[in-house]
């Protein structure tokens, strides 16, 4: 966002008017691509639209995908038992105000999910969000997912390292609409602060057995 002086000074400038029309003619355009984009946009490919401009996904990786695979079982099993809303992962087309995303992993609490059909093909702002960074999109899992995140609210960001075994767990503040790091770990448990009760062995995203036993606990199987 813009410093407060910034926009000052931007706002004193005596081109203010032709600065106003070249970003508004460049948001036209945008928007006009923005639209095209949606109506390529098929099930077999993931994609995304960042700032004027159409993100091809190459195919996941192994750990990148036995990751995804592992938290997505957890997740959608704590939040089916106790009806706390709905869990998507990849494929659900995030739309914010300026870019569509398709997250790893998203969460909409029962509010949000009550208003979702079968034909729901477009999603607001999830509570939730999971990304487990590759190579080619650290940067902006880190950038401008982490800025746009955080400006439309979505409460906890999770992002996972397949490499170091890690998890960060951000958080935004009350009245603030940026993200904090709450915490980072390789071992021990971590808990959600949006998905009420969700708490879990870090090793459970790492490892197929402690999944499994982590999952029993979920089920009460343990």
């Amino acid at each position: 966002m813009l410093e407060e002086f910034e926009m000052a000074s931007l706002m004193s400038r005596p081109d203010l008017p032709r600065i106003a029309e070249s970003i508004n003619a460049t948001l036209r355009k945008e928007q006009s691509r923005r639209e095209q984009f949606r109506h390529d946009l098929i099930p077999s490919v993931k994609a995304e639209f960042i700032a004027g401009e159409v993100i091809m996904h190459s195919p996941a990786k192994a750990k990148h995908l036995r990751v995804t695979d592992n938290l997505v079982s957890l997740l959608r099993h704590f939040v089916i038992a106790k009806e706390l809303g709905e869990v998507f992962t990849e494929k659900a087309l995030i739309c914010l105000t300026r870019n569509d995303y398709e997250p790893d992993i998203c969460f909409f609490g029962s509010e949000k999910a009550a208003a979702f059909n079968g034909e729901t093909m477009q999603f607001p702002a999830p509570d939730f969000i999971v990304e487990v960074l590759s190579e080619s999109t650290t940067f902006r899992d880190r950038g401008v997912k982490w800025d746009d995140y955080g400006l439309h609210g979505i409460k906890e960001y999770w992002i996972i390292d397949c490499d170091e075994r890690s998890i960060e767990q951000y958080v935004i503040l009350s009245g603030e609409n940026k993200y904090h790091l709450a915490r980072k770990l390789t071992e021990g448990e971590i808990e959600s602060v949006v998905i009420a009760g969700f708490r879990i062995p870090v090793i459970a995203l790492f490892d197929a057995k402690q999944n499994h036993l982590a999952l029993q606990n979920i089920l009460g199987l343990r």
